[in-house]
């Protein structure tokens, strides 16, 4: 019989597509005592998690929280709340994490209507605005700022300007780009966001933050048919996250992990939003001049790369799962595999919240170079 004892991992540094390394200081905010989801202390840090997540969306929506779950359930509430059977969506691929909004929108019996564009290409402005024009019933503009899957950068402000001028909703994927880069859902009239406590707010993997304009949540309450999942029905969860002291029962949420994901948020506020956007790309330059020393290239072009999220070509006669197999047990470091069309092409490198720093990118430098040699 097989026995059992204390799970005591390595300590690894992840810079793959995520999750990020945890700074300490949100290790040690988890192992706090545990306090009721009703209880009024905890009740009061909602409140301030709340203002902190809307000082980093950089919003005033009211209706703006976090998920007691993962970044792909962000990704469900924005749909599932906002699409209904027959509704028409423009969706836009060039990776992987376009592709899961097509499911979402056919879940929900919508309409997908896609754009797709090569992988490491941004999506293209001029197919979206003639998709736009040749069909006024499409009711959601859906794409991914950040794509993880390629490293690359859409232009959300533009894409966003689109949406308006043809009387659309938005709905943004901000998964690897919260924190990251620069995000401005009031700024660029997004309607619907989500995104991970796992990537650049380098928190615990399990939380979603969302947000939702009050153009979005008049549509979500002038809907002619339910929510179709209970759990992520806006409609309902608003009861819980809400105004006031007095919060209607809906679940019971992972009081630990909102520790971790308040004190992400603080550590946020502390640097300075601009701060971190430019700790990201200075991180990225040094990285990327160490790579091409290196004799390693980028996939993507400078002008749309995403600073946090570098996805390296694989030279040939290397080999791909050795590379990272070697890299993990020998120097306990996490890098990853390219996934769909870039599988075995390329490595994805984050350096994503606190794993974006000199120590990190040298000991992922030197490791590489003795890796490859």
């Amino acid at each position: 019989m097989q026995t059992h004892s204390t799970f005591l991992p390595p300590e690894r540094t992840l810079m793959g597509p995520g999750p990020s390394d945890v700074n300490p200081r949100i290790l040690n905010a988890i192992a706090r005592p545990t306090v009721g989801h009703l209880d009024p202390l905890f009740i009061e840090l909602m409140d301030a998690t709340k203002q902190l997540l809307q000082y980093a969306f950089k919003t005033e929506n009211a209706l703006t929280m976090p998920i007691s779950a993962p970044g792909s359930a962000g990704m469900e509430a924005c749909f599932v709340n906002l699409v209904e059977p027959g509704d028409k969506v423009l969706v836009c691929i060039n990776g992987v994490f376009g592709n899961r909004m097509v499911e979402n929108v056919e879940r929900c019996g919508g309409q997908a209507i896609v754009i797709k564009n090569d992988w490491g290409k941004q999506t293209d402005l001029n197919a979206v605005e003639d998709a736009l024009k040749k069909d006024a019933d499409i009711k959601v503009l859906a794409f991914v700022h950040a794509e993880t899957s390629t490293g690359v950068r859409n232009d959300a402000k533009r894409l966003c300007e689109l949406a308006k001028r043809y009387d659309c909703l938005s709905i943004v994927d901000a998964v690897t780009s919260l924190g990251g880069i620069e995000l401005d859902v009031d700024g660029w009239g997004i309607d619907a966001i989500y995104s991970g406590s796992q990537k650049c707010l380098s928190c615990v993997p399990g939380i979603s933050p969302v947000s939702f304009s009050d153009r979005a949540v008049h549509v979500i309450q002038h809907r002619k048919t339910k929510v179709q999942s209970w759990f992520l029905d806006m409609n309902l969860i608003v009861g819980y996250w809400g105004k006031g002291a007095k919060r209607a029962y809906h679940h019971t949420a992972p009081v630990n992990s909102m520790y971790a994901f308040y004190e992400a948020l603080l550590i946020l506020k502390e640097e300075g939003l601009e701060n971190a956007w430019q700790r990201h790309q200075t991180g990225h330059k040094e990285l990327v001049a160490g790579l091409e020393g290196l004799g390693l290239s980028l996939a993507v072009d400078a002008e749309y790369r995403l600073p946090q999220l570098n996805v390296v070509n694989i030279p040939d006669g290397v080999n791909d799962a050795e590379v990272r197999s070697r890299l993990l047990n020998d120097f306990n470091l996490e890098i990853g595999a390219g996934l769909g069309e870039f599988a075995g092409k390329v490595w994805r490198i984050g350096l994503m919240g606190y794993a974006c720093k000199p120590r990190n990118i040298d000991h992922c430098l030197t490791s590489l170079q003795k890796v490859l040699k």
